[in-house]
């Protein structure tokens, strides 16, 4: 794997994604100064703004919601922060979203994992720049309607190959919301709008990730291996790190700073000295088997010990004889981009094969069954679910069918819910059903209050999650809309998530593999600072301290 080149492209990647979407705000009338008005020629349907030329760019219809939805998210950010750093994070949450979908499609298109089977972003043909799916729309199965199917015929006649790609790439990345929902959320809104690619551009981000990286790099048949997704992102965070790490000392990190300040790809030589000794060790001591331990390199053998101690360690070998595969839960709670749980993967994989799984059967099990994962950063969370999803994919084929559940999930905050929702909750359970749901949701409620600041070193009680899930479910309005229940199904998808993410924190582990987050006391902001010293007060000087303290308090045996 050449990092190199992948660190070079990833920093070019995000400054070029982010030149491109400024520029296409800008002819919208947004920039990082302030948000300009229509021309006055506007219409409903048609909106038109100066950009200095004589000809005044225009958009319509669905580009105008769009429009006014991007207007809308900077206005409530602004209001948090100030104008210009609502413009530069929306910009960069934007830059994120295509970057991660470019390099997951790359890699799909690669290892022939599209459900179409047909290369978005480039051609089976070395000979060949026009990537297939513009070369051959039609056979990709993407369910156009009427108007998409016009809109394919007029411009290949036009030849606007460019506005044809973005067209097609967009309805790739849609599509795909039935094989990867969490990577691939639906996009039309500002976040579509706003995206300005081009196949035929030589100084473009597609063409660069075309020919600055070798293809085998990302051919797992090859050389390649997934952990590419990850070291893309952590080289392209390089330099909002290096921004973080540049403050002046006495500046505290802010909460949207802290994942740019804390994450550092884990090299592979510690991965699997971890896995191997902590999950690896876990089955061998219980089930013994040579030809597995001749896979991990870095298996250490148990020094001899006192006769007291060898007693003790054979009672602890003796329940390790009990333990099934499919019943073994592997946890990492600062998960970054996966790449542990990808390990972690491999070394399931072995054990399941050990005791006469057959491969297909095993990978689903294990995205099932063993692997959990946390992480405070979205776009992170979206890279290790895309990670262990391909990881499985290459034993499974039926693996992204979209019916496999990945217990993975990025940190969600509560700051956001509309508590008077609650009371329409509930409908069908008895009083005292209602009442007990209703309190304890208040206090997972004030548990996930600025839960972005502290991640997984949130303590959450043991709930009763199945009655919990079905207050949350239940609704008493009918379907009937009324002024107090508008948004209300929004809430209670936000309840659902905040409730998926509580039950992985207040469960137990066999195994917890984690690199954690390294950051001193002088560095924690007011907020973060507080919490260490109130919920880990022997562990309050470095964040680090405070999740291994946490891992010991989720630690199954």
């Amino acid at each position: 794997m050449n990092k190199t080149a992948i660190k070079n492209f990833a920093i070019w990647a995000r400054n070029k994604l982010i030149a491109d979407i400024k520029y296409k705000a800008g002819l919208l009338g947004i920039t990082d100064k302030a948000i300009n008005d229509p021309l006055t020629q506007s219409t409903q349907t048609v909106q038109f703004f100066d950009i200095g030329t004589t000809q005044p760019y225009a958009i319509t219809e669905d580009q105008i919601k769009q429009r006014k939805k991007l207007v809308e998210v900077i206005q409530v950010k602004a209001k948090q922060t100030d104008y210009k750093t609502a413009y530069e994070n929306v910009v960069e949450e934007v830059a994120y979203t295509w970057f991660n979908r470019l390099i997951a499609i790359r890699f799909m298109e690669v290892n022939d994992y599209l459900p179409s089977r047909i290369r978005v972003l480039s051609s089976v043909s070395d000979k060949k720049a026009e990537p297939d799916l513009v070369t051959h729309p039609m056979e990709a199965d993407l369910d156009y309607s009427a108007y998409e199917k016009d809109r394919i015929m007029q411009l290949k006649h036009e030849n606007k190959l460019d506005e044809l790609f973005r067209m097609l790439f967009i309805k790739q990345c849609n599509a795909l919301n039935a094989n990867l929902p969490e990577l691939f959320e639906k996009t039309s809104d500002y976040t579509e709008l706003l995206l300005n690619i081009s196949f035929t551009d030589r100084d473009g981000v597609v063409y660069h990730l075309m020919n600055d990286i070798p293809e085998d790099d990302f051919n797992v048949t090859k050389e390649g291996q997934v952990e590419i997704i990850g070291w893309l992102y952590q080289f392209y965070n390089t330099e909002p790190k290096n921004k973080v790490f540049a403050r002046p000392k006495k500046q505290k990190i802010k909460k949207e700073e802290i994942p740019a300040a804390t994450q550092l790809f884990t090299p592979d030589w510690i991965v699997r000295y971890m896995v191997e000794n902590s999950l690896g060790r876990l089955w061998v001591e219980g089930h013994p088997n040579e030809d597995l331990k001749l896979n991990w390199k870095y298996y250490l053998e148990e020094p001899e010990q006192e006769e007291a101690v060898q007693k003790q360690l054979e009672k602890i070998r003796e329940d390790y004889q009990k333990i099934k595969p499919e019943t073994i839960k592997v946890m990492d709670p600062c998960m970054g981009s996966g790449h542990i749980l990808v390990y972690a993967f491999d070394v399931l994989m072995q054990i399941y094969e050990s005791v006469g799984y057959s491969p297909r059967d095993a990978a689903k099990s294990i995205v099932e069954n063993n692997l959990y994962g946390l992480d405070i950063d979205d776009r992170a969370y979206q890279l290790a679910y895309f990670a262990v999803m391909m990881k499985a994919r290459q034993y499974n084929r039926r693996i992204l069918n979209g019916e496999t559940a990945c217990h993975l999930f990025a940190i969600k905050e509560s700051n956001t819910i509309d508590r008077n929702h609650l009371k329409l909750l509930g409908e069908g359970l008895s009083e005292v059903d209602k009442q007990n749901a209703l309190r304890d949701l208040k206090i997972l409620l004030d548990q996930f209050e600025d839960a972005k600041e502290y991640g997984s070193l949130i303590h959450i009680a043991p709930f009763n999650w199945e009655l919990l899930r079905t207050f949350v479910s239940n609704s008493s309005e009918s379907g009937q809309l009324t002024m107090e229940s508008i948004g209300k199904e929004e809430t209670q998808i936000k309840l659902l998530k905040l409730l998926d993410i509580g039950m992985l924190l207040a469960q137990k582990y066999d195994v917890v593999v984690t690199n954690p987050p390294y950051m001193g006391s002088s560095g924690m902001n007011g907020k973060l600072s507080d919490f260490v010293k109130k919920y880990y007060p022997d562990s309050k000087s470095d964040l680090f301290a405070c999740f291994i303290k946490k891992v010991f308090n989720n630690y199954k045996r």
